[in-house]
């Protein structure tokens, strides 16, 4: 899989490490020290210059690019990059790091495909083997203020074998339907929730990294 990533920060560096075991990564980042220093530390492609830069993203690859993933500081800079990602070279996924949780609507609204506010889910949406059906905004609708994700429970996830009353899940939000071995079940009260198990739920937008944590766990910022 060829990834990219805009940001050479703490989370940019920690995707970087981790996605680079595995697949091509190419990690732009803006300033010229810090990319000598990226440089010098990892085993990956570092380009300087801006990432909203149509002619570096070519040269970094983005026509044969999978996932790009926007996670400088500034909310501007990660959503201009997704969206030339998106418009301009129809990458097949995007994600953003969302540095002011008002803004979280708004990329969804922009055609995002993930939008996430913690560093630290981002890196757990990536690290699962670079499956990003881990947790999949299927669609919006209601003008953006409603999403219907599906999240497949690791087996690290609190929620595997307690049952659906048991379970707190963030506010408007609702379990509307579990797929275990290729079978639909309609979640009940005492409906137990196993691993590998395909929950799909309706809720927020801006509730949408809260349900990741009830469903998937808290993962540690690194």
């Amino acid at each position: 899989m060829n990834v990219i990533i805009v940001g050479g920060g703490n989370v940019g560096c920690n995707l970087a490490e981790r996605l680079s075991t595995s697949n091509y990564v190419t990690l732009i980042e803006k300033d010229p020290d810090t990319g000598k220093r990226l440089a010098g530390k990892m085993n990956i492609l570092v380009i300087q210059g801006d990432g909203c830069d149509i002619n570096l993203l070519k040269q970094a690859g983005i026509t044969k690019a999978d996932v790009v993933a926007a996670v400088t500081g500034s909310d501007v800079d990660n959503l201009v990059v997704c969206q030339i990602a998106k418009d301009i070279f129809h990458v097949k996924r995007t994600v953003a790091k969302v540095n002011d949780p008002k803004n979280e609507k708004i990329f969804y609204q922009l055609g995002v495909d993930i939008a996430i506010g913690s560093t630290a889910i981002i890196a757990k949406v990536i690290e699962d083997e670079v499956s990003w059906e881990d947790f999949i905004t299927l669609f919006t609708f209601k003008r953006g203020n409603l999403s219907i994700i599906r999240v497949d429970l690791p087996e690290t996830s609190p929620v595997i074998n307690r049952s659906i009353s048991e379970i707190e899940l963030p506010e408007d939000s609702v379990l509307v339907a579990i797929i275990r071995d290729g079978e639909i079940m309609i979640p009940r009260p005492n409906s137990i929730l196993k691993e590998k198990d395909e929950v799909i739920a309706i809720t927020k937008v801006e509730n949408e990294s809260i349900l990741f944590k009830s469903l998937i766990g808290e993962v540690s910022e690194k």
